[in-house]
């Protein structure tokens, strides 16, 4: 077996667990890789040295945005994620901090499932695309006022959103940005696109939720500046007065590990501080 260990390279703790972790499954017979430039530090194997269809396993240590950023930066790597979570709010890293070397015992015992995520992607009429795993977000960037963004899904007008911006989430960005801005919960598993206005004007401008399969359509108005996308907060380019962002379905999808000890409503319960408790009648 082959794992591959992607810590935040910023952070020296995340650095030094990612080295505890790598001599914790080399002990177990796993062959540990990871980037070249972090891979003596850790004393594993440089990533360069294999292929990528090699990869059983990735772990990442950090966050979300330590998951993400190692998404974007290596989109060649399928192989399945496991999240360990050394920041605050994560709902894609969700394993925490002390239970580190339990999850990675049921990850080599085999008690975890594989769930495969929707993504989407972007594209501008030059074909220029970029893909996301949770959000593609446009945004009024340096314009000091509301724009004007008409929505079309398959080619039918839906409205014109007067606002800061739109959300375009798949169902794993659901309670990331989209959630701030109102957006609803949807889990995981379910395949949908959420947009949700950002600051709308009229607040009788909601969230709305559309199948998959839908393309959608967003023509930048206003003779403004130029307005900002940003996938995942991650990469991110223009939109000028007059064009138009598609949001399709990605033919890729993310594969994340889901350990049998976890449960997302759990997850949803600790990390949005739910206070609900439950009452038994006696």
């Amino acid at each position: 077996m082959i794992i591959a260990l992607f810590p935040n390279e910023s952070k020296n703790h995340s650095i030094q667990i990612a080295s505890e972790v790598c001599h914790f499954l080399k002990n177990k017979g796993i062959k540990v890789v990871a980037i070249d430039e972090l891979a003596d530090k850790i004393q594993a194997t440089p990533l360069s040295t294999i292929s990528s269809d090699q990869i059983d396993f990735r772990i990442s240590l950090g966050g979300d945005g330590t998951i993400l950023r190692h998404v974007h930066r290596y989109p060649e790597l399928k192989a399945p994620l496991l999240g360990i979570n050394l920041g605050s709010l994560g709902f894609l890293a969700d394993i925490p901090l002390n239970e580190i070397y339990p999850s990675l015992e049921d990850l080599l015992e085999g008690r975890y499932t594989v769930q495969s995520r929707m993504m989407m992607e972007g594209k501008l009429a030059d074909d220029q695309k970029n893909f996301a795993v949770n959000e593609v977000v446009v945004h009024r960037a340096q314009n000091p006022c509301l724009i004007d963004l008409a929505i079309y899904v398959d080619g039918t007008y839906l409205n014109t959103f007067s606002a800061d911006g739109i959300i375009i989430s798949t169902p794993s960005g659901s309670t990331a940005y989209s959630l701030a801005a109102g957006g609803p919960i949807l889990t995981p598993e379910l395949d949908a696109f959420i947009l949700t206005p950002i600051c709308p004007h009229t607040i009788s401008n909601r969230p709305i939720v559309l199948l998959p399969k839908k393309e959608i359509q967003i023509k930048y108005l206003n003779a403004y500046l130029p307005v900002e996308i940003s996938c995942d907060g991650i990469s991110s380019f223009n939109l000028k007065h007059e064009e138009t962002l598609t949001i399709t379905q990605a033919t890729q999808r993310f594969q994340l590990v889901n350990l049998a000890r976890h449960d997302y409503f759990y997850t949803l319960r600790e990390k949005l501080g739910w206070q609900g408790r439950l009452k038994i009648s006696l």
